[in-house]
């Protein structure tokens, strides 16, 4: 599959959210860290904001829950606009109940696994998704320094995926920039949220370009 980026509106600019939204429309999907200070320890928009967002781009949403009970409040992110909605395993109480019912109301299941979370336990669940999200970072603030230790458990993913036979996408979320792109690409990931690296960037959507580009430099893929 060709790379994705997505870019992450936690590193946006709050009070110009649909500027911001807008700003990377090229982007193949807008990353919507949702946190509740009790997963993590840092709280940011819900339900309303995602709402807003929905009518204010074009660009799909990919909503990632970094929250206590998902089983209960995925669902709304679902009816919000979300097009992919990610929770974490260490918070769903019953994660192939929540990803059957996320497909079953139209999106994208994903389940996202922390720095410490092995995959292997949970080879099993594999087909019961469409996404799986290997944190390069420990999850609850946007701004911090990619982990290359996560690069062997990112293979290790990716070679599960092959061995059952899926079409699933892997995605790396935390410290992914110009500087970290190329490994995460070449270790199988294949969509790529991307904050600082894209709003911090003097022309947004250009910086979007470019880290697809490296992407698709690294797997050798159509565009590169």
């Amino acid at each position: 599959m060709a790379p994705q980026i997505n870019p992450s509106i936690l590193s946006a600019d709050f009070s110009r959210l649909a500027d911001e939204a807008k700003a990377v429309e090229g982007a193949d999907w807008l990353h919507v860290d949702v946190m509740d200070n009790h997963f993590v320890p840092n709280l940011t928009l819900g339900v309303p904001v995602v709402e807003s967002l929905g009518r204010a781009t074009q660009t799909p949403l990919d909503c990632h829950l970094m929250i206590e009970d998902p089983d209960r409040w995925a669902p709304q992110y679902i009816e919000a606009g979300a097009g992919s909605v990610t929770f974490h395993v260490e918070a769903a109480a019953a994660p192939v109940r929540l990803a059957r019912e996320i497909r079953a109301k139209g999106a994208r299941a994903s389940m996202a696994l922390k720095p410490a979370t092995p995959i292997e336990p949970y080879e099993d669940l594999l087909p019961e998704l469409d996404m799986l999200l290997v944190m390069t970072v420990e999850p609850g603030f946007g701004g911090q320094a990619f982990l290359d230790i996560m690069l062997p458990k990112i293979r290790r993913t990716r070679q599960l995926i092959a061995r059952h036979g899926l079409q699933m996408w892997l995605q790396v979320d935390g410290g992914v920039s110009a500087e970290t792109i190329e490994r995460c690409a070449e270790a199988g990931a294949d969509v790529f949220v991307a904050g600082s690296a894209v709003y911090g960037a003097d022309d947004p959507a250009k910086a979007v370009r470019e880290l697809r580009h490296l992407a698709e430099k690294a797997t050798g893929t159509p565009g590169s």
